[in-house]
């Protein structure tokens, strides 16, 4: 068997050398477990063996390796169509002999200047008896961390393809921990901005990060569908106990959304935190304006009967009438004020 594996591993070796073919990243489980650098034919014979567990990762961005998928695999059209959609619904669907995944791997857009930027990506796999194919477009992490594994401790393979399944995912779905915590960081930015600042900008800010706290809801609602099927719909190709590995990522599933759901109870407190204090603020100004109303009218009312046409007017020859004039519209003005306190009008 050793020297059957060398066989396949030297065959595989020695595919690099056809430039004119597609570079697919390969890792056989049967044997010396790594990563190479495998041609379409040596792939064929690796699945006519169906020796140990297989696990190939395509390029969808690259048309020679995508058309792998009918032409090797011959999997499904509509599945095939969904690899090549960047709108496609996250879901699982079970086709004769193998499961279609759909999940969404979120982190934050570092290449732009909003800071509240969401950047998605699909990961989709087949899961067979003796094959995972996954794919995605570009580079995605949740991949680049598993593979890192397996170069580290080959026998994850041993375990079962649905288990490196479970590990795909669950890389995929602890990715939204991170931008939890980016969200923690900004909503206690906000709660200090409002309450201790009172920064007029920060409502601005609330809506934006509300609305990517709503935006998270939407990418996870669909992968809790996923994973509870997953976790709970009897298939062949999931044994019982991986299942409870998926029930694990189901969990992760639960914290995300009971986080996300404490965080837009924040932030409405918040705004509406902000909105009260506009409020406030405003019936201050208001109530200090009615202050100045108050004091002003007597001068207002004194001043226009004094200041009427007519020969006779009481005071009117008195030198000390300016000023008895003065000290009366005072007096009226705090006993209005004084008035309005007692009765709790101002």
């Amino acid at each position: 068997m050793a020297a059957s594996e060398n066989a396949v591993t030297e065959s595989l070796v020695q595919s690099n050398s056809h430039s004119a073919t597609p570079v697919i990243s390969l890792w056989h489980g049967s044997g010396d477990e790594r990563a190479v650098a495998c041609h379409p034919r040596d792939l064929v014979g690796l699945l006519e063996r169906r020796e140990g567990a297989l696990w190939v990762h395509l390029d969808a961005q690259s048309p020679a390796q995508h058309a792998l998928l009918e032409h090797v695999f011959h999997f499904h059209p509509l599945a095939i169509e969904d690899t090549l959609n960047p709108s496609t619904r996250v879901k699982i669907e079970e086709y004769d002999g193998y499961l279609f995944v759909v999940v969404r791997a979120v982190t934050f857009c570092d290449s732009t200047d909003d800071p509240y930027d969401l950047e998605t990506q699909d990961l989709y796999a087949f899961l067979s008896h003796n094959a995972l194919v996954t794919v995605s477009s570009g580079s995605i992490p949740s991949v680049a961390a598993v593979a890192g594994r397996l170069e580290r401790n080959p026998d994850m393979m041993a375990h079962g393809l649905d288990r490196l399944l479970h590990a795909l995912l669950d890389e995929t779905i602890d990715g939204f921990f991170p931008v939890l915590e980016r969200i923690d960081e900004f909503v206690d930015g906000l709660e200090e901005r409002v309450f201790v600042d009172f920064d007029e900008s920060a409502l601005r800010d609330i809506f934006q990060v509300k609305r990517l706290v709503l935006s998270l809801r939407r990418h996870l609602s669909p992968q809790r569908e996923v994973l509870a099927t997953l976790a709970n719909r009897p298939t062949p190709l999931l044994t019982p106990g991986t299942q409870l590995y998926f029930r694990d990522i189901y969990d992760h599933i639960l914290r995300i959304h009971d986080s996300l759901e404490t965080y837009r109870d924040l932030l409405g407190s918040t705004m509406d935190s902000y909105l009260t204090q506009v409020s406030n603020r405003l019936g201050a100004t208001t109530k200090a304006l009615s202050v100045l109303a108050t004091m002003s009218l007597p001068f207002v009312v004194v001043s226009g009967m004094w200041g009427m046409n007519f020969n006779k007017i009481p005071l009117s020859d008195s030198p000390s009438g300016f000023w008895i004039m003065l000290v009366l519209q005072l007096a009226i003005g705090g006993a209005l004020l004084l008035f309005l306190r007692r009765r709790r009008i101002l």
